[in-house]
Formats: structure tokens, sequence, C-alpha cells
């Protein structure tokens, strides 16, 4: 059965979507931005900060579904700006520092809001 995974701790969806949706033990995380939780405020500062916000709102989504990092298998990120690639990959690797998922990177020229990335994630137990 499905079920749709909501929490306040997170950003609210800015669309018709849910922050995610946990089907047969497999939770799917939508895209994610570094926006705050509170009024939706991109974070201040760059690559860095928005990575690190960004994964904090995952985290929350995946706390409110039962999951933690460690259960994540996949991750597809999108960057703006891949000059950028090395900052956001040290921040990627403090929440991932065993046993990191799979990852798949892409370049795009424009996100929403203006944000430099988005992360979405699939996690199982």
């Amino acid at each position: 059965m499905k079920r749709i995974i909501q929490t306040i701790k997170a950003p609210k969806a800015i669309g018709p979507y849910s922050q995610a949706v946990e089907i047969n033990g497999t939770v799917y995380v939508a895209g994610q931005i570094g926006n705050l939780p509170d009024n939706g405020v991109v974070v201040e500062g760059g690559i860095r900060e928005q990575t690190r916000q960004t994964l904090d709102n995952i985290r929350e989504i995946l706390n409110e579904a039962g999951y933690t990092f460690e259960d994540v298998v996949k991750c597809t990120c999108f960057l703006t700006d891949f000059r950028e690639y090395k900052d956001f990959n040290e921040i990627f690797g403090e929440y991932f520092q065993v046993d990191p998922p799979a990852r798949s990177t892409i370049g795009i020229s424009t996100l929403p809001i203006g944000v430099k990335i988005k992360i979405d994630c699939i996690a199982t137990k």
C-alpha cells in the first residue's frame, strides 16, 4: 500500500506532488532544494550552504518515514554550475561517510527559484 510522507520539518511541496512516497519498503523522496522549512526562503550562502540545507531537508523527510541516510541506495543530484562540484561533493560526503549510495550528478541550466542544487533519492529497508 502506498503511503504519503509529509513533515513540517522540511519545506512543503510547491506543486502537486508529495515530499515522499513509500511503497513496498522503499521510499522515494522528491527533489529537494536548499530552502528553509519554516518560510521557504533559500538559505543564505553558496553551493556549500545550499547542499547542506538540501540534505538536511532530505534527512527530515527520511526520518518522518522511518528511514536514515544509511538506507539511501540512490541519489540524483542536479547542479547549475559544475565548477562547484568539488564543494558540493565535500558536503555530500559528510552525510554519506560509510557505504555511500549510487549517485548520478547532472549539469542543468536552471532550477526553481534560482537555487544551485536539487537532490532526490531512493531509500529502502
